[in-house]
């Protein structure tokens, strides 16, 4: 089995995409967002795993570049030998618990190969770090740092968008766990109902990352709202399919740009 938190910054995106001049080049913009996520499966197990997942996400931009820092808090409810974001622990009971602490910091760099407002095209590259800072033996995290790598492509037509993204991880080594470095990817779209709100549809597919899972399947579904210049909201709901993903969730995100 294998549990991840959602790649929330694919839905915040898109919703930038269609409610601000994202594809001009306007430097030195600082977007601060948080709030809450939550997920429910039983990852091949008889009894379910929750985990509610709470980032503070700091984010600057300048010029092609895009700078990332996310400081996640995060609670876990479920058998022992699960760990978030990584699955079974060998060295563990399946006794029920419920852990909360730091989660693992993650911290990322993207620059823009593509951005021309002309044709709507914009297509990043980004590198990825995920700090082993969760607490290893209450099961929020292996210990361990992670890496990977991906690239984003994005068409803005007038009313819609779609964007899809490819990607390669690369796990730490940690004791109790054997991970496999894995090719990941999304594909999705958004629609924009009016100046304020647009809706759309997530993809996510992700290589078996153990001998005993298997891929990570899910499907997203997000509504994107403009409050004011300088406030924006975003919900979504999720599901997935086999040993690897939730059985569903949902979460809220607000975003504040700060200049």
């Amino acid at each position: 089995m294998n549990i991840s938190t959602r790649n929330i910054s694919k839905i915040i995106l898109a919703g930038l995409l269609m409610h601000s001049h994202l594809l001009m080049a306007e430097p030195g913009i600082f977007n601060l967002s948080s709030g809450i996520d939550f997920s429910s499966g039983k990852y091949g197990a008889s009894k379910s795993t929750d985990i509610t997942y709470i980032p503070l996400t700091g984010k600057y931009e300048t010029g092609d570049w895009l700078f990332k820092l996310t400081v996640p808090y995060i609670s876990v409810t479920g058998p022992a030998n699960t760990t978030a974001n990584i699955g079974q622990a060998v060295y563990k009971n399946n006794d029920v618990r419920t852990d909360a602490g730091m989660g693992d910091v993650v911290a990322s760099s993207s620059y823009s190969l593509v951005n021309s407002a002309r044709s709507g095209m914009l297509l990043d590259v980004t590198g990825k770090v995920k700090f082993g800072t969760a607490e290893k033996y209450k099961g929020l995290g292996s210990g361990a740092n992670d890496y990977a790598t991906e690239s984003s492509l994005y068409k803005i037509f007038e009313r819609r968008s779609v964007f899809g993204t490819v990607g390669y991880k690369v796990f730490g080594a940690s004791q109790g766990y054997s991970l496999n470095n894995v090719f990941y990817g999304s594909l999705g779209f958004s629609q924009k109902i009016d100046n304020q709100v647009s809706t759309g549809l997530i993809v996510d597919y992700r290589q078996a990352t153990t001998v005993w899972s298997d891929p990570q399947k899910m499907w997203t579904v997000f509504l994107n709202k403009k409050i004011d210049s300088k406030w924006k909201m975003q919900t979504y709901l999720f599901s997935g399919s086999g040993t690897s993903s939730p059985d569903f969730g949902g979460g809220a995100m607000f975003i504040k740009t700060m200049r």
